[in-house]
């Protein structure tokens, strides 16, 4: 009889403890709650994190993130307002405000996503084919260059960086946030933010633009090859005619010291000849035979030629007239 009753004891109490661990449940930080019972939310969702009671067996537990959680779409290819085609990686933040109507309307996080994707894929489509690239890329607070900076970008491209920006990025993405959060509330979803992570070209047009840009630097090396081949010839021919003048001052310089030092020598050769006129005239005639004495030439002189006469007054008088009167044309 005691064995009976210890073991129904050890059962009641073993019943208990059972239904007591299944009315309970434990929600910890950062998470929420919504108690279903068969299926259907049941209650205000359960915000405060510690122990709480729900009906056991009936009853369960669905548990939520409160804190802030990632969407990152997959890049899509949309065309912009002047039919650019281009790649967008949007990404955004996002939290479960209402626990029930998120139950309700998605059921779990992976719901949640794919109903992120459908919405903000298709206002992001709708803002970027609606705006310019140059919009979509710079911000509203861009400031044209100074004129300094684009004296070697082209035209086209200068025109292009001077272009008036009505909206910029922040913008676009502002309006993208608000077309979306009029529509996800209804499921018991907050978004938060939302940004645009990359914008690309697709491959064709990126091939393209990287032509562009290759020959844009080409062209932009061939100007400033041209222009250091013009300042390398400039400066070639100052540098020619710094020369050339240099050599005319010199050459006048020399010409000058060197008429001068001939004036100087035919100065001081005529006043040393003026001296003695004679012996100037006998030098000059004794250079002169020394000048003349050439083997492969013939020279043929009277005998009373002046070219001698200073070796004819050399000898003496009785022995020119003890020799035999040269006749005409006869070589000395």
């Amino acid at each position: 009889m005691k064995s009976a009753f210890k073991t129904t004891i050890i059962g009641l109490a073993l019943v208990i403890a059972i239904v007591f661990y299944g009315a309970i449940y434990t929600l910890e930080e950062g998470l929420q709650a919504i108690v279903v019972q068969f299926g259907r939310p049941v209650g205000e969702p359960v915000t405060e994190a510690g122990l709480h009671i729900k009906l056991p067996f009936v009853q369960e537990v669905r548990r939520f993130e409160k804190r802030l959680l990632v969407w990152d779409g997959d890049p899509n290819q949309i065309p912009t307002k002047g039919r650019e085609f281009i790649w967008v990686d949007t990404t955004a933040r996002w939290r479960i405000a209402d626990a029930k109507k998120f139950l309700e309307n998605v059921a779990s996080e992976e719901g949640a996503q794919s109903r992120l994707n459908d919405i903000l894929d298709s206002v992001v489509r709708d803002q970027v084919s609606s705006s310019e690239l140059v919009e979509l890329v710079r911000s509203a607070s861009w400031k044209v260059p100074e004129e300094e900076m684009l004296k070697d970008v082209p035209k086209e491209q200068e025109e292009e960086l001077k272009k008036e920006i009505a909206r910029g990025r922040e913008e676009i993405t502002r309006t993208i946030l608000t077309e979306a959060q009029r529509i996800i509330p209804q499921y018991g979803i907050e978004l938060v933010d939302v940004r645009i992570k990359r914008l690309d070209y697709v491959e064709s047009v990126r091939t393209k633009v990287y032509e562009r840009m290759i020959s844009e630097r080409k062209r932009i090396a061939a100007q400033f090859r041209s222009e250091g081949e013009g300042r390398s010839a400039e400066i070639l021919g100052t540098m020619e005619k710094e020369l050339r003048q240099i050599r005319s001052t010199a050459y006048r310089r020399v010409q000058e010291i060197q008429g001068k030092a001939d004036a100087d020598a035919t100065r001081i050769y005529g006043r040393a000849y003026n001296r003695n006129p004679e012996f100037y005239a006998f030098l000059r005639t004794l250079e002169s035979y020394r000048e003349n004495s050439n083997k492969n030439s013939v020279m043929i002189l009277t005998t009373d030629s002046d070219f001698y006469q200073y070796i004819k007054t050399a000898i003496p008088v009785e022995a020119q007239g003890l020799s035999a009167p040269a006749s005409p044309g006869t070589r000395p």
